[in-house]
């Protein structure tokens, strides 16, 4: 699965249905059913439709199958992935915010800036 941010370009991505990493090999994040943690313990947002939202409900990312959401830029073209680096260890999960109601519109955390929030 590979995460688009607003402008088309390949972010980040998941080969194995857990860990999110950017292409220079970083782990930045990992699913917990439809939620999407940092290695922190902080929860980013949460994953459906195809689509990354913030806790805000706002678009952040979407996948080559997402439907609905805001209007989906032409996607370019897919950096070479780099070696990965070795997973830190999953800090205790934070309390998950409420998922808040899907929005249409783009958050302006879309790209690697979502992974450093919290």
């Amino acid at each position: 699965m590979t995460l688009y941010d607003s402008s088309g370009r390949a972010v980040a991505y998941c080969d194995d249905g857990d860990t999110i990493y950017l292409f220079n090999g970083i782990p930045v994040a990992y699913f917990f059913g439809s939620r999407v943690y940092g290695f922190r313990g902080q929860h980013l947002g949460n994953i459906s439709d195809g689509w990354i939202r913030d806790n805000r409900g706002l678009c952040v990312f979407f996948t080559e199958n997402a439907t609905g959401g805001p209007l989906k830029p032409i996607k370019r073209l897919k950096p070479i992935k780099n070696v990965k680096h070795v997973k830190p260890v999953k800090a205790v999960r934070h309390v998950p915010f409420l998922k808040p109601a899907d929005k249409i519109s783009w958050s302006n955390l879309s790209g690697e800036r979502f992974f450093l929030t919290i």
